[in-house]
């Protein structure tokens, strides 16, 4: 069944905002993430005939976002941008928008940021996204024990940077 306009409309209304959002926590850059997202709709839209619906929509557009942000983080685009930012910008000053919100809410995104991809990965999909630990595994085509061991080293990451705030997240280990 091929989609029309009207439904990739709506497809785009119900996942856009969630899917920037995850594309951001990979890339740490909105321009980059509205950017992987559109492309991802663009992809999905062309090769439509390829999407099979034995799966959720949902997973199967994180997926492409995830793909999309993990190829623009090996490009040469990204290092570029990566060198002109330590060159001429010591203070450079990230345009968050709505993605993020404040006070501790942006202390706590700011800190999972800052974490390694592997564990910032698993974090996100397992408290913002809510997906279980074998879905997580699965998504990442990873073994569960590895989800699991990278969850756990995010949030003794996070501990220290976020000691003075009561994150139920790290309250509750």
């Amino acid at each position: 069944m091929l989609l029309g306009i009207n439904e990739l409309e709506e497809i785009m209304e119900r996942h856009t905002e969630r899917l920037i959002r995850l594309a951001f926590y990979y890339v740490r850059d909105l321009q980059s993430a509205e950017d992987i997202v559109q492309d991802v709709f663009i992809k999905f839209y062309d090769n439509q005939h390829n999407y099979e619906e034995r799966g959720e929509l949902k997973a199967y557009l994180s997926k492409l976002v995830i793909n999309k942000s993990k190829d623009y983080l090996r490009s040469w685009t990204y290092r570029k941008i990566q060198v002109q930012q330590k060159i001429f910008a010591k203070k450079a000053i990230i345009r968050r928008d709505m993605l993020v919100q404040q006070d501790e809410q942006t202390l706590i995104e700011n800190a999972i940021l800052e974490l390694p991809l592997k564990q910032r990965e698993v974090i996100i999909h397992f408290y913002f996204e809510e997906m279980s630990v074998v879905d997580i595994a699965e998504l990442l085509r990873i073994p569960v024990s590895t989800v699991k061991t990278r969850l756990r080293r995010g949030r003794e990451l996070l501990k220290p940077k976020l000691q003075h705030i009561e994150w139920e997240v790290l309250l509750h280990e």
